[in-house]
């Protein structure tokens, strides 16, 4: 049984990483000692007119400090809201929610683009084997220091400001790297020719779907994948990504 808390949390610190991307340190208590890598927390508006809270990934977690670090993205009202906040202010959360990463101690892929990035931190930090972490930004590159730390990092721009111009698979082939097991989070098109390029090498790939979520528990079904099984919950072809996600095999899920 997975074990979450709701929370009222103190911040600790909030920065601007770059052009709309945030880092906030969350005082959480124990839930810090449960939480995994690839996990989430819904994070609550203080605004009563926002009744549904927004899902947001985990980046770090410090167990020592019970502390965990979400880095996220401005893309809307709620989202605006927590970038203005400031350290000693307090936001309610859920968590930890979600399935997370399974971890294979292999020759491991680490690859996130856009949002999809910070939750490849916590997992890189916690992967025991060789890695190499690709990226992929739109244009201002964030958290390279922290990837720095942990192996090597390739990183993909669109528009080439920086490492190879194109996407993650363009720079994986321009180095030519290989792996034995991928780990992935992003948009659904990274994910979808992720998938393929990694059936076609033999590689093991799990992937962390980006959605839009209500409830966050799996209640109200607004965050639905189409799957090759049928779910247990609802007895057709979709799994719940709040639920049995956010992280898959990539064999469950199908891409349209």
């Amino acid at each position: 049984m997975q074990i979450k808390f709701e929370k009222t949390a103190d911040i600790i610190n909030q920065d601007k990483l770059a052009e709309g991307i945030y880092s906030m340190w969350l005082s959480v208590g124990e839930m810090a000692s449960y939480a995994k890598a690839g996990q989430f927390l819904s994070v609550y508006s203080r605004d009563g007119s926002r009744i549904l809270p927004r899902p947001i990934s985990i980046c770090e977690i410090d167990r020592e400090k019970n502390a965990i670090r979400l880095v996220y993205r401005v893309v809307g009202k709620g989202t605006a809201e927590f970038s203005a906040m400031e350290a000693g202010m307090q936001l309610k959360v859920l968590g930890p929610l979600g399935n997370g990463f399974t971890k294979r101690d292999k020759k491991a892929f680490l690859i996130g683009g856009g949002i999809g990035i910070p939750p490849m931190l916590q997992l890189a930090r916690e992967l025991d084997c060789e890695k190499q972490m690709v990226l992929g930004f739109r244009d201002e590159l964030f958290l390279m220091e922290e990837f720095e730390k942990q192996g090597a990092v390739y990183v993909a721009t669109e528009d080439g400001s920086a490492g190879t111009k194109g996407n993650v698979l363009d720079a994986i082939r321009e180095h030519g790297l290989t792996a034995d097991v991928m780990y992935a989070c992003g948009p659904a098109p990274m994910l979808k020719a992720l998938k393929a390029y990694a059936a076609e090498h033999g590689i093991e790939c799990w992937i962390s779907m980006e959605e839009r979520m209500a409830c966050g528990v799996g209640a109200c079904l607004a965050c639905v994948c189409r799957s090759s099984e049928k779910d247990d919950h609802s007895n057709v072809n979709y799994k719940r990504i709040c639920k049995e996600g956010p992280v898959f095999l990539a064999e469950e899920v199908r891409f349209e």
